[in-house]
């Protein structure tokens, strides 16, 4: 029996096959922009590391102005200061990226039980109330910590609320270091843990639990053996996404006197520019392993489901008088971190000191002054040559930047996400479909700082400079946020059957008729989380945007230069003006398209 030779068409053909199919041009495009965008930082900044640069202490120790030496590792490592420059800081980051995603599970986690499979009271309040502290900027937290619990004697800063009012003076660990930056950053992370974790709970089978209830399986048994399988993979999924961004957060232990690797970057760029680049790199490095932890954990991850053909009713645990006691406990603990901080913004506004709450035990409203707001004469020496916020050409000029960059971002970013979402989840068994995925992802899991430093170092040299221009705010954003954009466009595509576009593919319609008239409509929603996520957190951003551009170009660093001139009430404003806009944001979006972040948890209930 002879055996026949497959002939396979030629080369050209394949090719025109190939490109024939949009899916395959998306993803050939985007693979290669991915990898330039994201390989060049990389090798950018760690080529920096090997640099001689005029000026700095590696000029100083090689007696060279140019070329190339190991002395940034060398000394970073080795010298009388490594214990302060890196060991102490990297001790630190690691510790605040493990307690962070402790405190932000254990929160989160009870929290998506309690609203999704308990009777407790005024849950859809609750859940639409618990995500508020994502939403705000990430150093929101760590200034009302400030406001609640700084004082002179402590801190060396202005009072407090609690020691201005009551004279009550908490130690130093409680104000500044490794405990109150885990706890801002955990109750900041919170809400992935319950978006996560709610919504494997919300989809559950309760059969599973049930049945184990009538073999008589003790409450217990059925938790660590049912429950907790089950909800595995969001917590892996949680650790992995929040022990990443918390290592790369700059704001928080800025704001609270904590000294990690990216506080530390901050303060050697000057001097030590070769060692802040090493740190950089490091940093680079958790992020690729905690890539390769996802990778690894996608392959071995066994397979729970969740959600069958099986009746939808959700029993719910009756916690009796406790519903009433554990709602009014998180209507507190809400209230600190949502509502609260926007009240305590809108006060410093109108305090004539810093940290002066005396009209609270007076009663006296005349202690309370609106100079901050409509003094229009810069040589008033009370706002140190300050404009008034209502007048102040700074803030006005670094909020139109700000809401240029965030939209910018949002569309481009929302749009190569949602273009790679598709064809990722029409090619997901592919291994180039799967790279262009996990290229997509990268920037993501690498920190802020990391990813903002490696951008510094590519576009801030002789030969192409774009440092301080929006071009710079926008590719970085871009690059940063398109994950956003790409994972919540892949899970939304993997729920569609392939059947719904091969019936208008048979119809002969072309793809973009396809794309406007049946794909997108039927994902709407998730492909507008996709865009306005990007939107809300470039927003916020401070550690993205904090080297590529002065103080005073976008509101995040505005409010950096007037923190450190001291006018807490201008920087008080800004965090205002950020907390309103996107809380305006979120709720014209929700209202006319139905998308929201904690979209189907909790919705069903008080």
């Amino acid at each position: 029996m002879t055996r026949t030779k497959e002939i396979k068409p030629p080369l050209g053909n394949r090719i025109r096959t190939y490109l024939q199919e949009p899916s395959n041009v998306i993803l050939l495009i985007f693979g290669i922009l991915c990898t330039i965008t994201t390989i060049l930082p990389v090798i950018a900044i760690v080529r920096d590391t090997f640099v001689i640069h005029p000026g700095t202490i590696d000029a100083y120790l090689t007696r060279k102005q140019s070329g190339y030496s190991v002395a940034n590792y060398t000394d970073l490592f080795t010298s009388r200061l490594a214990r302060t420059n890196l060991w102490v800081p990297l001790l630190n980051t690691l510790l605040l990226a493990v307690f962070t995603c402790v405190i932000s599970i254990l929160y989160g986690g009870v929290f998506a039980y309690l609203v999704t499979r308990t009777n407790m009271k005024c849950r859809r309040y609750l859940s639409a109330i618990f995500i508020y502290p994502y939403v705000m900027p990430q150093w929101t937290l760590a200034v009302v910590w400030q406001n609640l619990f700084n004082s002179n004697k402590v801190t060396g800063t202005a009072n407090g609320l609690l020691a201005s009012l009551f004279g009550i003076t908490m130690p130093a660990w409680w104000c500044r270091g490794l405990l109150p930056s885990a706890v801002v950053l955990g109750l900041h992370y919170a809400p992935f843990a319950y978006i996560l974790i709610g919504g494997i709970f919300q989809n559950m089978d309760p059969g599973l639990e049930e049945s184990a209830m009538i073999l008589n399986t003790s409450r217990h048994r059925i938790t660590w053996r049912i429950t907790v399988p089950m909800i595995k993979p969001a917590i892996l999924s949680t650790v992995l996404l929040v022990f990443g961004s918390a290592m790369g957060s700059y704001p928080v232990p800025h704001y609270l006197g904590l000294s990690t690797l990216s506080t530390k970057y901050i303060s050697l760029n000057s001097k030590y520019t070769g060692e802040a680049s090493i740190l950089a790199v490091i940093m680079m490095v958790f992020g690729l392993l905690i890539l390769w932890l996802n990778q690894r954990s996608l392959k071995s991850r066994q397979n729970y489901t969740t959600v069958t053909g099986k009746t939808g009713h959700l029993s719910r645990t009756d916690l009796h008088a406790w519903k009433y006691i554990l709602a009014v406990i998180f209507i507190f603990l809400t209230f600190m971190t949502s509502i609260f901080p926007i009240v305590s913004f809108a006060f410093e506004t109108f305090l004539p000191n810093p940290g002066d709450y005396s009209f609270l035990y007076t009663g006296d409203p005349s202690h309370l002054t609106l100079k901050w707001w409509i003094t229009h004469d810069h040589n008033d020496g009370a706002l140190y040559g300050q404009m008034g916020i209502l007048y102040n050409e700074t803030i006005h000029r670094a909020y139109r930047g700000t809401l240029l960059v965030s939209l910018a971002c949002s569309l481009i970013a929302g749009t190569i996400g949602t273009l790679i979402g598709y064809a990722v989840s029409r090619h997901r068994r592919s291994k180039w479909a799967n790279y262009v995925n996990a290229m997509a992802f990268l920037p993501y899991l690498m920190p802020s700082i990391a990813v903002s430093a490696a951008f510094f170092v590519l576009f801030s040299s002789e030969h192409l400079n774009l440092f301080n221009t929006y071009w710079l705010l926008i590719i970085a954003g871009t690059i940063k946020y398109i994950p956003f954009a790409s994972r919540n466009a892949l899970n939304s595509m993997l729920q569609l059957s392939g059947e719904i576009e091969e019936a208008a593919q048979i119809q002969n319609v072309p793809w973009i008729r396809r794309m406007v008239r049946i794909i997108i409509p039927i994902q709407k929603t998730s492909i507008i989380s996709g865009y306005m996520l990007p939107f809300m957190t470039c927003l916020r951003e401070l550690s993205l945007f904090l080297l590529l551009c002065t103080q005073g170009f976008i509101l995040s660093t505005t409010l950096d230069y007037f923190d450190e001139m001291g006018l807490y009430a201008f920087s008080s404003a800004i965090n205002l003006i950020l907390i309103v806009t996107i809380l305006i944001f979120n709720f014209l979006v929700n209202k006319l398209t139905g998308a929201s972040i904690d979209s189907g948890i909790g919705s069903k209930g008080e």
